[in-house]
């Protein structure tokens, strides 16, 4: 974070003869980070409440504290009070960007938002310096913190937006104004808060209220609710599609290989490429196409916006292939819809191996939906070609019961010892294990005890041949 005046940082917050000048050096919400001249917001929350450090943040030199209410202690003209810590953060995070002209990528959809980013940002290191939000700090508290890295130096910035209600996104982009925006699709993620699929598209839609006119939209033209959706007339939509060439970026000849995926994408404006993606899975395939028309709206010349995707790897817990003891173990644990869920299995159906051993968790946030959700699930298990489905989480057994009624072997595990226990003893060389769950669900334990189970049984070989 450069140092920014405070009546600038803080505008809206507290009028700006009372803040004055001086120079801010760090905004933080950890009491463990606080350096003079830096600004702290408390957050109250379940286990501990930043009002309790306010005071000695004061002490450790921090220039001003954002608290919800009054704090005992506390100074009341080093006091900058806001009802909502979130709000302060969000009207923080505005005031810094728009001191600042880098390029800004916003990026929302149901599924395939980070992904995305990963690839928007390694193409557009490309053109000059680039930045991105780390890890999912998609909200109203990490999206400013991506904002504070900024500087005089960030050409581009790559900027995540989720949400779990409507106007969420609304906010974020307002905060962050993109440049050019990016809607993977409309899948059910949080479908429990919002209530239709069409709810769901007119929330991402409100990535374009923070976008200025004449700006680029890149939309998935292979997705019905985009399809249909008005778009705002101040906007200019981009579409890509892996299934109509009317689109302006169409992928085609397909092709699953043992390190990623190879495709033909044709651009309208400026023609056919041979490309490979070291990322599984026609969704991903889906995933480049949207970055690379946003790498192209930023003016990044095709072969150098593919040459650079040529590097993208996969981040944090998705589609990280592990080989144990002959094994691959697929680990896709970072999250899980029914979008993504069909995605996954797609990927593995094609996936080159002697069996295939799936384990599903539970996929949370759908709300009433969350039963039939599942159930369909056992219903396309049946259709992907899986020999052993284990199951984990109480909707899954809802998956695990329609999937047995279609003739695919079936356990449903209590917990990860079980999980691990029976795929050490079931699988062997040369088979594959899909590990795949909602965040929530934790299934990256699973493996880890698996891994352990299988390295102490090579041991145990080994020790018993010396």
């Amino acid at each position: 974070m450069e140092h920014i005046a405070a009546n600038i940082l803080l505008a809206g917050l507290a009028p700006a003869e009372r803040t004055g000048e001086q120079a801010i050096t760090l905004v933080t919400t950890d009491s463990r980070e606080v350096v003079p001249g830096c600004v702290f917001v408390a957050f109250p929350g379940e286990h501990f409440d930043g009002h309790q450090f306010a005071a000695k943040a004061l002490e450790d030199g921090a220039a001003w504290v954002v608290l919800n209410h009054p704090v005992e202690g506390v100074p009341e003209e080093k006091t900058i009070l806001c009802p909502d810590s979130y709000q302060a953060m969000m009207q923080m995070g505005a005031n810094y960007r728009a001191q600042f002209s880098p390029k800004v990528i916003g990026v929302t959809g149901s599924v395939g938002k980070t992904t995305t980013k990963e690839f928007c940002a390694t193409a557009l290191q490309a053109l000059g310096n680039t930045i991105k939000t780390e890890g999912n700090q998609n909200n109203e508290l990490g999206l400013p913190r991506t904002l504070f890295q900024i500087d005089a130096g960030t050409e581009y910035a790559v900027i995540e937006m989720g949400m779990n209600h409507a106007g969420e996104i609304s906010r974020l982009s307002r905060c962050a104004r993109p440049d050019i925006g990016i809607i993977t699709c409309i899948g059910m993620s949080h479908i429990g808060n919002l209530g239709s699929q069409e709810n769901i598209c007119k929330a991402k839609l409100e990535i374009c209220e923070g976008m200025p006119e004449g700006a680029p939209l890149i939309l998935n033209y292979d997705d019905p609710f985009l399809r249909k959706a008005a778009l705002p007339d101040h906007v200019r939509p981009v579409w890509f599609s892996m299934a109509s060439q009317e689109a302006d970026v169409y992928a085609s000849a397909i092709r699953q290989e043992d390190d990623g995926m190879s495709f033909l994408l044709d651009d309208a404006e400026n023609g056919c490429f041979m490309v490979h993606i070291g990322a599984l899975g026609r969704h991903n395939v889906a995933n480049a196409l949207a970055a690379y028309c946003a790498a192209i709206q930023a003016g990044l010349e095709p072969r150098d916006a593919l040459r650079q995707m040529k590097e993208f790897r996969q981040t944090g817990m998705r589609q990280q292939i592990l080989d144990s003891h002959g094994i691959k173990i697929i680990k896709d644990c970072y999250n899980a819809n029914p979008n993504s869920m069909k995605a996954a299995l797609e990927m593995f159906q094609e996936y080159p191996c002697k069996r295939r051993f799936a384990v599903l968790a539970d996929m949370l946030e759908l709300g009433d939906q969350g039963r039939a959700a599942h159930e369909d699930l056992g219903r396309l298990v049946a259709q992907s070609g899986i020999d052993v489905l284990v199951t984990y989480g109480e909707l899954a057994h809802r998956t695990a019961t329609v999937a047995a009624a279609k003739g695919v072997r079936t356990v449903h595990a209590n917990n990860y010892d079980e999980i691990a226990g029976l795929l050490a003893k079931a699988a062997s060389p040369g088979d594959a294990i899909l590990f795949k769950g909602s965040r929530g669900m934790a299934l990256e334990h699973a493996i880890d005890k698996l891994c352990a189970l299988q390295d102490a049984a090579a041991k145990a070989e080994t020790e018993s041949g010396d």
